[in-house]
């Protein structure tokens, strides 16, 4: 987060934000966040969220879409964690001060448990999951009809200021990423293969409950773009946990997702958009170059530790030569 947000964010507009959700400011409970703020507070035994968001990062227009977009997911049955109205029944309440808005919006807390690293690896359970739940949310994309409409993909945060993020020596990779955007401005679009997607599918936004079954939470990145966007992202973060000297072991992660994702998001008679393993180098470059900025935006990189350093590196060789975490065994 800019360093100059955090510092207009004051204990005041976190307490007048809980006192428009009926919380106490006693009950919140700093989380954290890149681009928000973000807290807990609980309420007749149950756990919810409150998020302030700057108007510097999203407009009222475009949260109002987010939350119209998370309701009809859940009124048509899929898992999400849903947005909670404020004491007077407003879904984004408005913090106004002299030079910034911050927006302040509640949801309930997904149930279940998170799966991280190494639990997430090697899981044709949840890749089937992961598969399932996104093979649903695009087949409710297509005859959506929002009243409150959503950027598209070339207006995402990190796209748009990769320059100001970047340092200097990143240069090249600014050219990779104008080249990479030139080349999905060609891509055909159809409401087969394009609609809202959720933008950030990975293990750190579901649970999953002793059923297996996902609950999806975290829509800040819902954006219109190709479907595949959404498939890509997982697999990215699937795979990039594997360096240069661990490629056989990212090659069985790369067979056992897509054969499981597949065979989820297929259920029902849903089919998986046409030339979607074609394009997914394609998408995992752009998901690459995004994961860049954001670490440059977000943590000090002037000292990394090993494994931020061999990944730092990789990831530039990449991007600055057109390849994906896939290209040595497609």
């Amino acid at each position: 987060m800019d360093a100059h947000i955090k510092d207009l964010f004051t204990g005041e507009m976190a307490d007048e934000g809980a006192a428009r959700f009926g919380v106490h400011p006693k009950e919140l409970s700093f989380i954290g966040g890149f681009q928000n703020f973000i807290y807990s507070y609980a309420r007749e035994g149950s756990q919810y969220i409150l998020r302030f968001t700057p108007s510097t990062l999203r407009s009222l227009e475009a949260l109002k879409g987010e939350l119209e977009w998370i309701r009809y997911l859940a009124q048509n049955g899929l898992s999400v964690s849903e947005p909670v109205s404020s004491s007077q029944g407003i879904d984004v309440e408005s913090i106004q001060e002299e030079t910034i808005t911050f927006y302040v919006t509640s949801f309930k807390y997904a149930s279940g448990r998170k799966i991280g690293y190494p639990e997430c690896l090697g899981n044709p359970r949840l890749y089937e999951q992961c598969g399932r739940l996104t093979g649903r949310l695009h087949e409710l994309a297509k005859p959506y009809k929002p009243s409150h409409r959503r950027h598209s993909w070339e207006r995402n945060e990190y796209l748009l200021r990769a320059r100001d993020y970047l340092p200097h020596e990143d240069e090249p990779v600014l050219f990779a990423l104008e080249a990479l955007k030139k080349h999905l401005a060609s891509l055909s679009i159809s409401s087969d293969n394009f609609g809202l997607i959720h933008g950030d599918i990975n293990v750190g936004n579901f649970t999953m409950d002793d059923a297996g079954k996902l609950t999806l939470f975290d829509f800040d990145e819902c954006q219109y773009s190709w479907y595949v966007e959404d498939i890509a992202i997982q697999l990215y973060y699937v795979l990039y946990v594997f360096g240069e000297d661990s490629k056989p072991e990212r090659k069985v992660q790369y067979d056992l997702f897509m054969e499981h994702f597949q065979r989820g998001y297929e259920e029902n008679a849903r089919r998986l958009p046409d030339k979607w393993k074609e394009q997914l180098p394609l998408f995992l470059r752009l998901r690459e170059i995004i994961v860049l900025v954001g670490m440059n935006r977000s943590w000090d990189l002037r000292q990394p530790d090993d494994w931020t350093r061999d990944f730092l590196r990789d990831s530039r060789m990449r991007i600055t030569n057109g390849l994906s975490l896939i290209d040595d065994f497609l």
